[in-house]
């Protein structure tokens, strides 16, 4: 009973900062509502167009303002105070939603609408997110934050659970309108939550002055700084090829394995049960640093080959289930380590640049995988994955070698809890 109580402080130790319990409860609201809207955003194109390319439109709309513009958002989430932005923003989506929800119940909306309240939609997630994912070390510390990314994460994929089973429910009895308003509604906790914060509490960078050539500088303070390089090159090439699961999944469930829609629901589940299943075990147990890094990115590219190989369902569900646990994983090692190595300074424009990585790079990946699936089959995709990861993780363990050794600790936290690089 004791060791049982031991490891559950561990997996959940950075819930005892008062200010993230708060945080994390506004979160899981608020994402709920995010997955809702995803699911009923899709639905409602498919409805108005009957065209899965007007579907990838909107999609493609939605995100490549993250490509273009998130590197400005860390420039300016390093200017000013973070929980204002996210404030501000936050309320911006929570606008964007409502706007969605009243044209759709009244019967008005168009899709060239969905669209422009996409792209209105990827440009405050281009500034939105660097404030939040920079934030994270302000509001927990470096002894907390791998285990408060790696929540994060878990949190994501539980309310990628439940958010479009919730969904489901309300498109079949009130309509797509409906999960656009109670997504409205869910920002107000995120909101409340970042209103109501103890501000003594939180260590919170001094803000950068404004001065011309601050992207500029990032961009040079990255390339000179391997510890921060080489993760971001690992992130953006896994998440360019491999968590492209959008495009891979539905293909390989209805020409690779013959499964049906009833079979891509189990394997969409079967990710998210293995990422929230390993997003706990690496909350308690994971590590920051590139050698984690690299048998994470390892790992990741073992269970997308099983899963690419997998002759039946069955099996595909538990290697999936094995490869939403990899994906955390990585994921998570990558985010903190990135977090602790950065200069407080510039911290706002290397997570802008993670987030370019990890989902600007969707309108680059989706067409290439879908081409490949396209050239060679349906179990291609993410057999391309694979070949990334395990490639990105050759590429990683070449870069440790040729790390002095006395920078080879990067990434560890000493007993009092503060970091000493990547």
């Amino acid at each position: 009973m004791t060791r049982v109580l031991r490891v559950g402080r561990l997996t959940f130790a950075s819930l005892s900062v008062p200010n993230y319990r708060r945080y994390f409860a506004g979160q899981l609201i608020s994402l709920t509502g995010t997955w809702m809207q995803m699911t009923a955003q899709a639905w409602l194109v498919l409805t108005l167009t009957h065209s899965s390319t007007a579907l990838g439109i909107v999609i493609a709309l939605q995100t490549l303002p993250v490509l273009l513009l998130a590197p400005y958002g860390g420039v300016i989430a390093d200017r000013v105070d973070k929980r204002r932005m996210m404030i501000a923003l936050q309320g911006a989506m929570g606008i964007q939603a409502l706007i969605l929800g009243l044209l759709t119940v009244t019967g008005s909306v168009r899709v060239w609408e969905v669209g422009v309240l996409a792209v209105l939609l990827g440009v405050n997630n281009a500034f939105e997110n660097p404030s939040r994912q920079s934030f994270m070390l302000e509001l927990v510390g470096p002894a907390h934050l791998r285990n408060a990314v790696t929540l994060n994460s878990v949190l994501v994929n539980v309310a990628r659970t439940v958010g479009p089973a919730i969904a489901g429910l309300l498109i079949a009895s009130v309509g797509e309108g409906v999960c656009f308003l109670a997504n409205a509604a869910s920002f107000v906790a995120v909101v409340g939550s970042l209103a109501t914060m103890d501000r003594s509490t939180l260590a919170q960078a001094t803000p950068t002055p404004r001065a011309g050539g601050q992207l500029r500088e990032g961009l040079r303070y990255v390339r000179s700084t391997p510890e921060l390089a080489v993760p971001l090159l690992m992130m953006a090439a896994v998440g360019c090829l491999a968590y492209e699961f959008q495009v891979s999944l539905p293909v390989m469930a209805s020409q690779g394995l013959h499964a049906g829609a009833s079979g891509f629901g189990f394997m969409t589940a079967a990710m998210g049960v293995g990422a929230v299943v390993g997003g706990l075990v690496v909350a308690a147990r994971g590590r920051t640093g590139m050698r984690p890094l690299v048998l994470a990115s390892f790992a990741f590219g073992l269970t997308m080959t099983l899963a690419a190989l997998a002759p039946s369902l069955p099996l595909e569900l538990v290697a999936l289930a094995f490869t939403g646990g990899a994906s955390i994983s990585f994921m998570s090692t990558g985010n903190s380590t990135l977090q602790l190595a950065a200069a407080p300074g510039m911290r706002g424009r290397v997570m802008s640049l993670w987030f370019v990585a990890f989902q600007g790079s969707t309108p680059i990946g989706g067409p290439i995988v879908g081409a490949v699936m396209a050239l060679l089959g349906a179990r291609a995709g993410l057999g391309l994955g694979a070949v990334a990861c395990i490639a990105v993780a050759a590429a990683g363990l070449a870069a440790i070698r040729q790390t002095p050794v006395e920078r080879r600790t990067a990434g560890r936290i000493d007993p009092s809890g503060v970091a000493t690089g990547v």
